[in-house]
This record gives C-alpha cells, structure tokens and sequence, in this order.
C-alpha cells in the first residue's frame, strides 16, 4: 500500500510540473505553478523559509520521500529505471557510497553556489536540468502537435488551437539539455538511482538529514532469510543482505518501498526508528553530522552575475525574403520586468526554462554567455515585451522576477533605447518614424533632422521603459537602427 501511494503521487507531481513546463499559454501555472515553488533550490533562492522547514522536516520524519515523489528529475530516473530492469531483467545489487564522487560534487556545487557562479549551480540542480530538457527537448515536439490540431481545427472551421512557432533559443543549452538527459538515462537504465545518490547535489544535502529520519525501511534480521530479493529490488543500490551483514544505507535510502514489496517473509517494515529503536539499523557518523553542519551553510550562499546576448532572425512573412534580425550588443543585459536588478535576477535565478517556456512573445531564450549560459535574457529579434504580458513574473518560482500585475509593470524601466544615426534610414533623408509609432510608452518623438528636410527619432529617456517595440519593428537589418540597452537597476 506504501508503494502504491508512493507512485501515485510521484506520477501526479511529474506529470505536473512536466506540463508546467510543457504549456505555452499559462493556462496550467494557475493550478500547477505551487508545484515549482515546493522544489529544494527555488524554495532556498526565494528565501520561502516556509518550504525550506517543510521539506526539511518531511526528510527528518519519513526520510528522502522528497526524492522519490516531489524532484521530477527523480521520477524520471525512476521510470527509466524501471523500463531498463523489464528490459534487460537485470537485478539491483549494494554497491558502497563513492563518498570521494557524492562529497566532491556537492562542495564543488556550495562553493559555486555561495561564489555566484551561477552557471555550474544551474548544472547541477535536478529541477533545473529536468527544466532544460523538457524545454529544450519536449516542448517542441509538444507544440508541433498543438500545430497540427491547429491545421485539422482550422479546416472545419474552428479555432480550439492556435499555431505556434518552434524554434531554437539557444544551440548551447540545447546541447547541455541533450547531453543530460543522454547520462540521466544511460545511468538510470542499468544503475537505478546512481545519479541521484552520486551526483546530485540536493540529494546529497538531504542525506544529510535522511541519516536521521524517525520513519524507515527495518530489518527484522530473525525474520530475514538472506534471499536478497530487496537488494536486487533497490534502485539507490544502498540494501546489503549476506549472512555476515542486513544493512541499509539511509543517507542514499530514497523510500521508494521497492525492498518492503519485494520481501515474501515480513522481514522488512517501514517503521519508526529513532533513537534506541533505530540502533539495530545504522547510526549516523560524526562525518554525517560535521556534513549537515556544512549542508546548511547551502541556504545562506549569495550569487552574483554579469550579462550575456543571443542571436535570433525574422522575415517579414511578405513576397520578398529580408536579411533576419540580430541581437545587438547590449553593454547592460535585459532582464525582465519584476526583476529588481541585473544583479539580483541572475543571483537568484535557477535557469529553469520556466519563464522561457511561458513567453508568448518569444522575448526570453537562454543566454550564450558562458558566465550565465543557460539563464533567461530579453532579446528582440521575434517579438517585444507587451504591456499587458506579466507571465513570466507570475510563473518564475525563485522570485528573480518578482509577480507583478500589468499596471505596475510600467513602473519597471528596464532600459532605454539609442537611436543609432549611422544605421537610422532617416539620415539619408527618407520619412520612417515605424519606431515611434510602435512606441506604447510615447517616449519616441520625430523632431527636425536638420537642413534633411525630414523627420528623425529621438528618445526620452526618463519615459522609455525598455519594452523593445521599436527595436522589432524597425526596418533596418540585420541590426535595428534603435536598440535598447538595459539599466543595472529597474526600481
């Protein structure tokens, strides 16, 4: 009964986060954005104190659950296990802890971590190498089908869906998004939970306090017959049965109930086991606490960053094929609207795809910045950022971008557009002014351009918010004559 439910509810938070991610149309994070926000490294970049005791406090009574039912990255690794061991028969068996793998890794990550090296954190943590790859991978495939529902639909003359465009945001992360999921299934299909229990770093600091769980998996050694078929069950490899020893290792122990199922004789019950009770088991070390001394010290690190731009094309969808657009270079990144700062965004952004994959507009893709690849930034080659658009404020589960309704994004001025004279078509005497047309701000104005006996773009910068309007639609290619550089502070 404890797998059943187990399973359960490890298949409804993956199947909801994996649509959060999947969903274009924000429709979903109403329901579903929560289940963004109870993930271990969002909650601690959000400072949300209330999840951070919650899971705390979940691991400490019934052990590593969080592994097995909330982390999506964990799920998946469990389904890939699963169809490896019906594919190839293969049996499970106690492999010791590699402590020189799993401690490395996770001092590696606190250190980036607390240094602001944000590249390497974004890397590491399962959510947001689960985000990367249903992003990168899955939501293409997910929207060319909404495509053709939209092409069947349209031709009996309704509209239920809208076509959407797939394109690729950025080759980098799309390479990272491939080379991660090819080892999280090469080490899950055979090796069960090894990425887990060697690599990741939240797994590693919530073993920590699993050691010390009141709730776990016993072995009753009168009852144990020594057939191993809870060893060859356990997919974090962590069961040891022989005639000299019954042990389980509880700091890679992710409760996922496979040895209690398995076991015919009883000898196995999931029971409370702290302190005398859990003696007979295994007692945690003194390395196991000086290591959850040092595993807090994880919530308190700070990140700092610098910016990044990518490159994106457009055609104008008429007769005539153009030149695609460019990003230019932008001596300040753009980040979003709800986001208080350049430094704070990407001090507190996870990279998890979220805000990428819910941009109508096609504004967010993954940086090329090798300081900050993989984390979102604003670019204007597709689309610009809409007045009445706040979604990626209200789906970011950090608070990089802080949720923020539309009246009170025109308070975010984000940055300010130059208007380059060399570039602008309005120098060689030819009428444009699309730019302030296009302005919704009214910070665009056409003065006198001298003895040209035309009109000339001139911004006002104490107006511009940085929406990026006049950058898309302006004429000139491949690099807009007016650009918009962002400002370090937004507020």
């Amino acid at each position: 009964m404890l797998k059943k439910l187990r399973v359960a509810l490890a298949v409804i938070f993956w199947v909801g986060i994996t649509l959060l991610l999947l969903d274009f149309t924000g429709a979903l994070h109403h329901y579903l954005g929560w289940m963004a926000k109870v993930q271990f490294l969002p909650a601690v970049l959000a400072v949300n104190v209330g999840v951070i005791v919650a899971l705390a406090l979940l691991t400490l009574i019934f052990g590593r659950v969080y592994c097995s039912v909330i982390c999506p990255l964990g799920v998946f690794q469990d389904g890939i296990s699963h169809i490896g061991t019906k594919k190839s028969k293969a049996q499970y068996k106690y492999k010791k802890e590699l402590k020189w793998l799993r401690y490395g890794v996770w001092a590696v990550f606190v250190v980036v971590f607390i240094l602001g090296i944000q590249a390497a954190v974004a890397l590491l943590a399962p959510y947001s190498a689960y985000g990367r790859i249903v992003q990168n991978l899955f939501q293409p495939l997910y929207i060319w089908g909404n495509n053709a529902l939209a092409w069947v639909t349209e031709r009996i003359g309704t509209y239920t869906f809208y076509p959407q465009e797939v394109w690729l945001r950025s080759i980098p992360t799309f390479i990272i998004a491939v080379v991660t999921l090819v080892v999280i299934v090469v080490l899950s299909f055979k090796g069960g939970r090894t990425y887990c229990n060697s690599i990741c770093p939240v797994g590693t600091t919530l073993s920590f306090l699993s050691r010390f769980s009141a709730f776990r998996p016993v072995i009753d050694t009168e009852k144990c017959k020594h057939c191993k078929a809870c060893e060859h069950m356990c997919k974090a490899q962590c069961i040891s049965i022989s005639k000299e020893e019954q042990k389980i290792d509880y700091s890679r122990c992710v409760d996922c109930f496979n040895c209690i199922d398995s076991c015919k004789f009883g000898a196995l019950k999931y029971r409370f086991a702290w302190g005398a009770a859990g003696k007979s088991a295994q007692n945690p070390s003194a390395e196991g606490r000086r290591a959850f001394i040092a595993g807090t010290a994880l919530m308190a690190g700070t990140l700092a960053a610098k910016t990044a731009s990518a490159q994106g094309k457009k055609t104008d969808g008429g007769l005539a094929d153009i030149l695609p657009k460019q990003a230019p270079e932008r001596e300040t990144p753009l980040t979003p609207p709800g986001s208080v700062s350049v430094k704070d965004f990407y001090r507190r952004c996870t990279a998890c795809q979220l805000c990428v994959a819910e941009c109508p507009n096609n504004v967010l893709r993954p940086s090329t910045d090798l300081e900050h690849i993989m984390q979102p930034e604003m670019s204007y080659e597709k689309g610009y950022c809409k007045a009445d658009c706040t979604r990626c404020s209200e789906v970011c589960p950090t608070g990089a971008i802080r949720k923020i309704t539309a009246q009170e994004k025109t308070q975010y001025h984000i940055g300010t557009a130059h208007v380059n004279r060399e570039l602008c078509i309005t120098e060689t005497g030819t009428n444009c002014g699309k730019c302030a047309q296009m302005c919704p701000a009214g910070a665009i104005l056409m003065v006198e351009n001298g003895d040209m006996g035309n009109m000339r773009p001139t911004v006002s910068e104490e107006v511009c918010i940085g929406c990026g309007a006049c950058e898309q639609y302006c004429p000139v290619r491949p690099i807009s004559a007016i650009t918009v550089n962002g400002k370090e502070v937004h507020v």
